[in-house]
């Protein structure tokens, strides 16, 4: 009981802190959205990168809700009449009854429940203010539409890939294929997971896998001695939790270049929706052909049937390769996806992006969008994870995507 204890008041000391108003904070778009990415990485964690689709859900709730005050933007599940009350009051409690409906685990409704009341409380708004009624209006549909998306089914079957040459399986013994059903969830914005999906990966005879397949060998490896220093840096700062990263990099833009609510909740719903809708295209491609790692293919490049490609059974790569097949590269995709979603939203590539490997740790600053999307590409092949055609087919991907969201949803009304 003392240790329940001590973790509730430690929850409820966290949630007061993200809760309180200061002197940067930008609106209760980017407060819930924090909440929100800080909910999910609570335990029980989402496998993979899958608490991407959370993120989501609760902006397009925060956007419906805000737009029944504004009408700036066409709504994307529901277009909420006679608003009244606060807007502040029917973003917070969209968030809240998304979040309440997605994340189940008990410290997890423990710091939701604490969030909410205690930004309530920090903000000045009442529990009974009319906007908490549009607030629930706007996450009833977006929780009905999502409802049997395909998202976190219960005993999913595992995906070990296959033994074949060219096929992906774990590089752990036994371990499955993170989130594989991810491949098949229902997407926010586009047509279908496969809608985006590229051609296949080159065949294994061929100069385009041979090349990519000599280059990460040799600046990917661990003990690699053709990759400066500066390259090993690049690549082990982006191993990272992107779905974290991607985050605050969206609310640093929109604290920094938005100043106002309405915008706000259009810019995280065009993002989130589409960095999802990326990790969800990309896990298709993944489940499609299920295409080995650098390290299983350089293990095994002595029995490839291609004589151009020299084996090494020894060979590791500098970071872990994460547990899913290469192709494509889901960081790739959910980095171009929400680099190139902002930067259509705010109509210009060259703008200032700090991305945080960590709040208060390493970061890298770039003076434009796509200069985040160079350098994602080659950091996974400085990683020694990704042959550069997955990762150009990853990119490909996501700013596809991204384009995709951005012209046909969360429109100017006419």
């Amino acid at each position: 009981m003392k240790l329940k204890a001590h973790f509730y008041t430690l929850i409820v000391a966290l949630s007061t802190i993200l809760a309180a108003p200061s002197a940067s904070r930008a609106d209760v778009v980017t407060d819930w959205n924090k909440i929100a990415l800080d909910a999910t990485n609570i335990a029980p964690l989402r496998p993979g990168p899958s608490n991407l689709l959370d993120a989501a859900a609760v902006q397009l709730a925060v956007y419906d809700a805000i737009q029944a005050y504004e009408h700036d933007y066409q709504p994307y599940c529901t277009d909420i009449q006679g608003a009244t009350g606060s807007p502040e009051a029917a973003a917070a409690k969209a968030a809240y009854d998304v979040l309440k409906a997605r994340l189940s685990g008990v410290n997890q409704v423990l710091f939701i429940d604490a969030a909410y009341a205690n930004y309530l409380s920090a903000n000045g708004i009442s529990p009974m203010d009319a906007g908490t009624q549009v607030g629930a209006a706007a996450a009833s549909c977006i929780n009905a539409m999502r409802s049997n998306d395909g998202s976190f089914p219960a005993g999913y079957p595992p995906f070990f890939g296959g033994t074949g040459l060219g096929q992906w399986r774990p590089t752990a013994a036994g371990t499955s294929m993170a989130a594989p059903w991810l491949a098949y969830v229902t997407p926010y914005t586009i047509n279908s997971p496969s809608q985006f999906r590229p051609a296949p990966p080159p065949a294994l005879d061929s100069p385009e896998y041979t090349r990519d397949y000599n280059e990460v060998k040799s600046i990917g490896a661990a003990n690699s001695t053709s990759r400066t220093q500066e390259q090993t840096d690049i690549g082990n700062f982006w191993n990272l939790n992107y779905q974290a990263v991607i985050h605050n990099m969206l609310r640093d833009l929109s604290t920094a270049n938005i100043d106002n609510i309405s915008d706000s909740s259009r810019f995280f719903a065009l993002t989130s929706t589409a960095t999802a809708d990326a990790v969800i295209a990309s896990w298709d491609s993944k489940r499609e052909y299920y295409f080995w790692r650098p390290i299983t293919a350089i293990q095994n490049g002595d029995v490839d049937d291609n004589p151009k490609t020299e084996g090494d059974p020894a060979w590791n790569s500098l970071i872990g390769a994460p547990p899913y097949p290469d192709y494509t590269s889901g960081a790739n995709a959910v980095m171009a996806a929400s680099t190139r979603a902002a930067q259509l939203f705010f109509g210009e590539n060259e703008m200032t992006v700090v991305v945080k490997k960590t709040p208060a740790g390493p970061s890298r600053t770039f003076e434009k969008f796509s200069a985040v999307r160079d350098e994602v590409v080659e950091a996974r092949i400085y990683g020694g994870i990704h042959f550069r055609f997955a990762d150009t087919a990853g990119r490909k991907q996501g700013e596809h995507i991204a384009q995709w969201a951005h012209g046909h949803f969360f429109q100017p009304v006419n």
